[in-house]
């Protein structure tokens, strides 16, 4: 089994390199564009509300989101769905941001995070109402004990919501998984990453004893994104490059690779799950 490393290179820079190209959440996963008009930063603050539905959020429910980069969905859901919010990563330098953010917006007494592996941390079972994975599990090896682990700390009825790149089948990974472009993803840019067909996922979550609930094709808008993402790279490369010497032509190149394979070899998907029993 491939060992977990204790956090994630990509993640550990400078927050500052990501509010130049993501929106002002800095939300790092797809949008939702439901209009040619749409904004990046109306993409993902209509992404959240899709997530919060596809939770059955109301108010007031317990969520714990595992990969929780820069806080935006905990943030989100602490200051829109009045959430008791819990975030997850590896990344010290994420929480200190988090926590900054969540002292500005008034909701520092809804908001904790833990710096971590979800798989290995302790958590309390059937304690949560909700757990999300946005853009995670693609660095957890262990899939199957991810899913184990998330079942066993939602209550009965808990929603678990995973949104990830995936290749299209298992052929498309036996193509392209050892090309050039996604070794340098893999290993320039997150120092682990793990694409898996959805079929994997499905059957992870099916073996661990959810129920599936619905299965959304985010790939489309996962493209506008990544151009909206690319665009604002561009924009401010100079400010980028101010971090670091080539690090905007670095960045560039990995997310011109993720918007190559869209609907040829990798999709984007939303698997939303039950713990029925």
């Amino acid at each position: 089994m491939t060992a977990i490393a204790d956090t994630n290179q990509h993640y550990d820079l400078d927050p500052e390199i990501f509010g130049e190209f993501l929106d002002p959440l800095r939300k790092y996963s797809s949008g939702l564009y439901l209009s040619d008009t749409d904004t990046l930063e109306r993409a993902q603050r209509q992404k959240l509300r899709f997530v919060a539905e596809r939770l059955g959020l109301s108010g007031g429910e317990r969520l714990l989101d595992v990969g929780c980069g820069w806080g935006a969905l905990i943030l989100f859901m602490a200051e829109e769905f009045g959430c008791d919010a819990l975030g997850v990563s590896p990344a010290p330098r994420q929480h200190e941001y988090i926590a900054e953010q969540a002292r500005a917006r008034g909701v520092a007494d809804r908001i904790r995070t833990r710096v971590g592996h979800f798989e290995r941390m302790e958590l309390p079972e059937r304690n949560f109402d909700a757990v999300s994975l946005l853009g995670s599990i693609v660095h957890m090896p262990d899939v199957d004990a991810v899913f184990r682990r998330a079942r066993a700390v939602l209550r009965r009825g808990g929603r678990l919501y995973v949104s990830e790149s995936c290749f299209r089948n298992a052929a498309a990974r036996d193509a392209f998984d050892a090309r050039t472009g996604t070794r340098f993803v893999r290993a320039d840019i997150f120092g682990f990453g793990e694409l898996r067909p959805l079929s994997e996922l499905i059957t992870a979550a099916e073996n661990a004893g959810f129920s599936i609930n619905s299965v959304d094709d985010l790939t489309d808008d996962y493209r506008r994104t990544i151009e909206d993402w690319i665009a604002n790279v561009d924009a401010a490369a100079e400010r980028i490059d101010a971090h670091g010497d080539g690090l905007a032509a670095k960045l560039r190149r990995y997310l011109e690779i993720a918007n190559a394979g869209w609907g040829y070899t990798t999709k984007h998907y939303a698997l939303v799950c039950r713990k029925a029993r």
